[in-house]
């Protein structure tokens, strides 16, 4: 078998991000190099408004007082603290296993200080025209406020959105390993912060303590550039630079609009021709780390023996973390990629519905009994459309609370469609192995939250999924997809009912069955293959009319004990009174 070779292409992203103009830009805001840029004062904080008339292109840049920048710390503050004081801003970004993450107290404190005059620019933006370029950025203190000042936009920007930009400059780390999570949880949402740092800043290196990077980032030294998109490697850069200028701790300016300036005459004039490295070195991956770390970043042997590290341990666990990124990379689930396979899978099942009817027997009760070819072949459809939306819902529910709710309606009707579909065949197998009460002590939850996901879509949804055509009838899948659990458990309460003395309890669940089918006949909410005549369901109405006698009748009997209307039923074409 042939082994892919992985290789790390930081160099090249950096370039191509530093010849862009959205960083000189962005600098030439926070600079107020641009005329017609509109400031703004809140406390401990400004921002500037920039508006390109040619692009439509909005930039924002927020800067906050030296005062503040000063005596900014490392105290951490946790969203269930924020929560408590009913501040409810980065409430969205919690999800099933992450319900809390810590962002850094200082740089809330402001956010909070100033929090009506930054939700009137919030609602300002998103009342624009929503294909209008957006860049959030800021230096230092400011771009940890610009940080999060567009997680609170991701809140309300939807994936059919265009999303904001955040590109910060020499900025401290704004929160744990929770947030990085949180905000990693979506591609989309990561996307949207880089971050550029200088070698020798000391200001982003400041916290390496209970902090985890966020987004991508590009590490500037005086040789190059490049970049890292995994935060894991990211952090290690960071510590490493924070040993290597241990002295300096001060908040030294760092001239960004200079870097930013050398960054784009080199990216635009740059030779990769000379960085191809050992060419006898068969590892591209640790060839091209080594070529980040010693040729973009300066971090050379003889630099960091001074502090003790040691390149070859350095190199080797940053290449162990990259190569953890890339295949987490390459196995996340993707409903979207193996989508038309599991439309394959479904196709499938409907040949096998159509197929079992041909054979005056349900699809439901033939794979009960598996005593045909077709009925085994089903059990690997099953198994593989099972293991796609338990691993889908998993994933939904996985997600920041805002995206999960779009991700289910968008997959509402496949997965309906599927519960009733399959769901079936799993009650069959456990009721053929003397299983009881399914839906309470079976049913897995992965098809609970696809009912969930029903109940909670809109109305229109609702209706339409739950809405039969008479003329179809014949075609649909029963609405209740524990139907046949129901069916099952009808058919043990005869079985009670005929040796218990008590038999109060056993014909209360029977009469409860009955009204609950014609219920669904009523409603044409039930596929009239239940009528076949090796169904389950006619297994219990037959016991059901022994045990209730010739002379009854009901709405139900007065139904069943027609052949006609059974057969107008399965045309569409019978009226219930």
């Amino acid at each position: 078998m042939i082994q892919l070779k992985l290789f790390s292409n930081g160099i090249e992203l950096s370039s191509f991000v530093t010849s862009c103009e959205i960083l000189k830009k962005s600098w030439s805001v926070i600079s107020s190099s641009y005329e017609d840029i509109v400031s703004n004062v809140g406390f401990g904080l400004c921002w500037k408004i920039y508006k390109e008339q040619s692009s439509d292109l909005t930039i924002i840049a927020f800067e906050a007082t030296s005062d503040f920048s000063f005596n900014f710390k490392s105290d951490l503050v946790s969203s269930s603290d924020l929560k408590g004081k009913n501040f409810l801003h980065f409430e969205f970004l919690c999800y099933k296993g992450n319900t809390f993450f810590s962002l850094n107290n200082a740089a809330v404190s402001i956010f909070c200080e100033n929090i009506q005059k930054l939700d009137q620019l919030k609602s300002e933006i998103l009342s624009t025209n929503p294909l209008t370029p957006l860049i959030i950025t800021g230096q230092g203190l400011g771009g940890t406020i610009a940080s999060l000042f567009t997680i609170s936009l991701l809140d309300n920007i939807g994936s059919t959105k265009n999303r904001p930009l955040c590109i910060t400059f020499g900025s401290p780390l704004i929160g744990d390993k929770k947030l990085q999570q949180s905000i990693s949880r979506s591609s989309n949402w990561n996307s949207c912060f880089i971050n550029i740092v200088s070698c020798k800043d000391s200001l982003p290196r400041l916290f390496t303590t209970n902090y985890m990077p966020l987004g991508t980032f590009i590490f500037c030294s005086d040789f190059d550039s490049t970049c890292f998109e995994n935060p894991d490697s990211s952090f290690e850069i960071l510590v490493t630079l924070s040993k290597i200028h241990v002295q300096n701790r001060g908040f030294r300016s760092v001239d960004y609009g200079n870097i930013v300036e050398n960054l784009k005459r080199k990216a635009i004039c740059k030779d990769f021709s000379g960085l191809v490295g050992d060419k006898t070195h068969s590892d591209s991956l640790a060839i091209s780390i080594r070529l980040q770390l010693q040729h973009a970043l300066g971090l050379t042997p003889p630099i960091l023996q001074r502090h003790n590290i040691d390149i070859n341990v350095l190199e080797t666990k940053i290449k162990k973390l990259e190569e953890r990124f890339i295949f987490q990379k390459r196995i996340s689930f993707d409903p979207s990629k193996k989508l038309n396979q599991m439309k394959g899978h479904m196709a499938q099942l409907e040949w096998y519905k159509k197929e079992t009817k041909n054979h005056h027997i349900g699809y439901y009760d033939s794979y009960k009994n598996m005593n045909s070819p077709f009925d085994h072949d089903v059990v690997e459809f099953h198994k593989k459309l099972t293991i796609y939306w338990e691993k889908m819902v998993e994933e939904v529910e996985m997600k920041p609370q805002k995206e999960g709710a779009a991700f289910c309606t968008v997959w509402l009707y496949g997965g309906t469609t599927y519960r009733r579909m399959v769901e079936p065949l799993v009650i069959a197998q456990y009721y053929k192995e003397g299983g009881r009460d399914y839906v309470n002590k079976k049913r897995s939850k992965h098809f609970k939250q696809l009912e969930e996901w029903l109940k909670k879509g809109s109305k229109n949804d609702q209706n339409e999924l739950n809405s039969t055509c008479k003329k179809n009838v014949e075609v649909i899948l029963t609405i209740d997809s524990c139907f046949w659990a129901h069916v099952e458990e009808a058919i043990l309460a005869c079985k009670e009912f005929k040796v218990m003395k008590d038999k109060d309890e056993a014909l209360k669940k029977l009469v409860e069955f009955e009204n609950y089918v014609y219920g669904l006949l009523k409603d044409y909410a039930v596929s009239p293959e239940i009528f076949l005549r090796q169904s389950s369901y006619m297994h219990w109405w037959n016991d059901y009319k022994g045990i209730k006698g010739s002379s009854y009748t009901s709405k139900l009997a007065n139904f069943m004990n027609d052949a006609r209307k059974l057969k107008q039923y399965a045309l569409g074409v019978y009226d219930f009174p």
